[in-house]
């Protein structure tokens, strides 16, 4: 796959980025759509940037200072991380159970007695 690991994070970020393909994803955004923390979504990135799956791009600093804030890092996959990330979640999906795992919290179906 690409020298790529496939870890369940590796395919949390890659299902987060997946799930709006056309828009670029700063990181906070990544961290809320794949349910992981963000010291363990940049170096993720970084692997996918390295293996041309993933573009990354700065901000234009003016308008994150405005806003009193620093500027973002958008990540958006490329047409061949796009295609390598959809076979990869398909394989990792056909393994029993981790479907589940790749299901933010807040996004996972509430099962019979009310909990996640």
């Amino acid at each position: 796959m690409g020298g790529l690991r496939m870890t369940v994070g590796v395919l949390a970020v890659l299902g987060a980025l997946l799930d709006r393909p056309d828009n670029e994803l700063y990181g906070l955004e990544i961290v809320c759509a794949s349910g992981l923390e963000p010291g363990t979504i940049y170096p993720i990135l970084q692997r996918l940037r390295g293996a041309g799956w993933v573009h990354d791009r700065w901000e234009d600093p003016a308008p994150a200072r405005s806003q009193g804030r620093p500027p973002r890092r958008y990540y958006r996959l490329t047409i061949e991380g796009r295609a390598r990330a959809v076979h990869a979640l398909q394989q990792g999906r056909d393994r029993s159970g981790l479907s589940r795992l790749l299901t933010p919290p807040s996004r996972r179906p509430i099962t019979e007695g009310g909990s996640a």
